[in-house]
Formats: structure tokens, C-alpha cells, sequence
């Protein structure tokens, strides 16, 4: 990646690397690869043992040949931005190595399976458990918010446990569509995943970190009942539910279900991302606060069984959703382009043609996106999981 930040052969004193800073002597002098996870169209997933401490990793390995100047910007952004992150609930990348025609990622192996897969396997799940693994969540998430950092892709296949021993930490991963935002940095790119995309987005406005707030209310409203709060078979109706904030709490799903719980849910889910609870102000609520042995402590009855018919479609439907997504960002996103450059127009005709220049996510003027930062990158390569894909 030449193209990018100057390769700098060292680490800091924990092993891992700072910001900014990749490896370029070979991975093969340091670890030993194993079985393959993985394998995509330009990258490929292995077990990685470190010759030092005999430590497991996951390796994954990209071809840098595959990748073309947008895909190599938004893989050093993901790689940038893992860097900055330090915290229990989130994967590590201890390790980057960039060589002439590979670049290698050490992460750390998460072995203990997806959130929803595990929690479906619980005997007596109850608000206290969702609480827990909810409370994991919003931590891994406010150290992201707390660095500038939003993740824009929170969902189930991204919240991985460590381990598949009982009371093992819940880690959040794949950082490639994350960006950095500021105060006079907003982001403007249409990207996420159906149904945990923030109304924001859809509408094609600028946003922040809250749009991972939005995100988190949807997995803690299924984490509690067992489905979605947004669903239609349609994408489009599905995205004018959600642009409309639309949902309810049904009966009989509900019916057992805290009104702390429900509360907590109303404030994540707000359509108005500036009334929308941060992740500070999800500490704060009642609900997180308690550990109430009566009603939160009952088992919500209803919630195995909705919960493996959500799992099971949502895996059957991943691959196509994934695909009807990018299509319709990008119908989005050339919406936006098209009001932008028509607000363009009229203010530089008031203005007596100067026209002001607005900075946006990839140093766009004019309020517009670049077309390569619709959906970036075009084939993300997954985090490791026990069985790990690679795009």
C-alpha cells in the first residue's frame, strides 16, 4: 500500500501496534499458519500460532493485488481505526503486516459463535440476561463514541463471543465501514445492514455517532422478544417503516416484559438522533441500573422460540439482503446527489455564483459523496469467528 501511511517496523510494549504503524518484515517469521476459516474473492482466513508464545490468532491475509485504490483507502481506515480502540468488548488487532503483494491482519480469534446463536441456547433467559450482554454492547460502543469512532454496521454477526465458556466477554468486530466524526466532520455515506439501519441514514441526511445508538435499540428490542421491531418482506416498505420510526410492543410477547425495558427502547429508538440516548445516558437508565429479581428475573417465555425462527431466517436471508442493500444505498445516495446539487445551484445563483464548499466523510465539496463511498469496501472481508468467512 504504498500509497498510504509510511511503513514503520514497530510495536508498543503490550505487542500490539499503535495508530498509523504496520509491520514490514514477513508474518511467516512470526507465526505459523493453520487450517483455513475462510477464503473469499481477495482474502483468505487461517489460524495463526505465534512462534514466541505459541498464542492463537487469526490471520487474515488479503490480496493486495485484488484491491483497488478505494478498497486499499477503507481497508487502512478499518485498520487505523482498530488500532485507536483498547477495551475487553471489542476484538483486537494485535498485529498488521504490509508486504509487497499481502497484507496480513492478526486478530484475535473469537471461538464462542455469534449473540444470537448462544442466547438461543440459554435454559432461563431473562431480562438479566439480555441486560448483560446489552450492557457488554453499549460499553464496546461508547469507547468507539468516546474516541470519535462510529462503527455504522452494529449487528448480530458482528457481536462475537470470545469463548464458548459460560460468562465469556462479548466483543464487538468488524470495524470496515467504521469512520472517524467530529464536531465539524459528519458523515454522509448510505451504509449499514436492513432493519439496524438509523433513519437518518435512509433519509440520506449527515449523521454521527448516533446512528450506532439507533442500532443498538434494535438488537436490545430483539434481544428481549425474539424479532425485530422493523420488519416487512420488501425492503423499500421496510425503510419507510424505519424512516417513520414505526413499532410497537405486541401482545403477548410483551406482556411479561418490564416497563423499565420498554422505556429504554423508546429512548434509543427516536427518530430525531438529537433526543436519541447516548451510550453515557444508557448507563444512567433505571433498567441498566437494577437487577431486579421479581418480573426481570422471570423467563421471557415467548423468547426461544421467536428468537431461532429470527436466527434462522436472518441467516437464510443474509447474503441477499446484503446484496438488495447496496442497491438500494446507492439509489440513496444518487437521491442525495441529485437535492444537493440542486441546493448548489440555487445558492450559487443567490449568491451570485460563489458557491460555499462543505466538507464531508472523504473530502467531498458540495455535499456530495464519491461513488466508491457508497458501500466501502465493495466485498468487506469478515472478522474471524469460530468459523470464519473472508470476503
Amino acid at each position: 500500500m504504498s500509497d498510504q501511511a509510511p511503513m514503520v517496523k514497530t510495536s508498543d510494549s503490550s505487542g500490539g501496534l499503535r495508530s498509523g504503524q504496520y509491520l514490514t518484515t514477513p508474518c511467516e517469521e512470526n507465526y505459523t499458519f493453520g487450517r483455513t476459516l475462510g477464503k473469499g474473492s481477495f482474502a483468505t482466513v487461517k489460524i495463526a500460532t505465534c512462534k514466541a508464545d505459541k498464542s492463537k490468532w487469526a490471520v487474515k491475509i488479503i490480496d493486495k493485488h485484488a484491491l483497488n485504490d478505494e478498497d486499499k483507502s477503507a481497508l487502512q481506515i478499518e485498520c487505523d481505526t482498530m488500532m485507536k480502540v483498547d477495551h475487553n468488548n471489542i476484538v483486537r488487532l494485535k498485529e498488521v503486516y504490509d508486504n509487497k503483494s499481502k497484507f496480513h491482519m492478526i486478530l484475535e480469534i473469537c471461538a464462542g459463535g455469534e449473540l444470537f446463536d448462544r442466547i438461543v441456547e440459554v435454559e432461563h433467559y431473562t431480562e438479566n440476561e439480555a441486560r448483560h450482554a446489552f450492557s457488554q454492547m453499549t460499553e464496546a460502543v461508547g469507547h468507539c463514541h468516546k474516541l470519535n469512532i462510529v462503527h455504522r454496521d452494529l449487528k448480530p454477526e458482528n457481536l462475537l463471543y470470545e469463548g464458548p465458556a459460560p460468562n465469556m466477554n462479548l466483543k464487538l468486530a468488524d470495524f470496515g465501514l467504521a469512520q472517524i466524526v467530529t464536531p465539524m466532520k459528519h458523515l454522509h455515506t448510505a451504509c449499514g445492514t436492513p432493519g439496524y439501519v438509523a433513519p437518518e441514514i435512509l433519509k440520506g441526511k449527515e449523521y454521527g455517532a448516533e446512528v450506532d445508538m439507533w442500532s443498538l435499540g434494535v438488537i436490545l428490542y430483539i434481544l428481549i422478544c425474539g424479532f425485530p421491531p422493523f420488519y416487512e418482506e420488501h425492503t423499500p416498505e421496510l425503510f419507510k417503516i424505519i424512516k417513520r420510526g414505526e413499532y410497537d410492543f405486541p401482545e403477548p410477547y410483551w406482556d411479561d416484559v418490564s416497563e423499565a425495558a420498554k422505556d429504554l427502547i423508546r429512548k434509543l429508538l427516536v427518530v430525531d438522533p438529537k433526543k436519541r440516548y447516548t451510550a453515557a445516558q444508557v448507563f444512567e437508565h433505571p433498567w441498566m441500573a437494577s437487577e431486579n429479581k421479581t418480573k426481570e428475573g422471570n423467563p421471557l417465555v415467548h423468547f426461544t422460540g421467536n428468537m431461532k425462527k429470527y436466527n434462522a431466517k436472518r441467516k437464510f436471508k443474509g447474503a441477499i439482503e446484503g446484496v438488495m442493500m447496496a442497491n438500494m444505498m446507492k439509489r440513496i445516495m444518487n437521491n442525495a446527489r441529485t437535492l444537493d446539487a440542486e441546493k448548489a445551484a440555487a445558492a450559487q445563483e443567490m449568491a451570485g455564483g460563489v458557491a460555499t464548499e462543505a466538507t464531508t466523510e472523504g473530502g467531498a465539496e458540495g455535499g456530495t459523496v464519491p461513488a466508491n463511498e457508497v458501500i466501502a469496501p465493495a466485498e468487506p472481508v469478515a472478522e474471524p469467528a469460530a468459523a470464519a468467512t473472508a470476503a
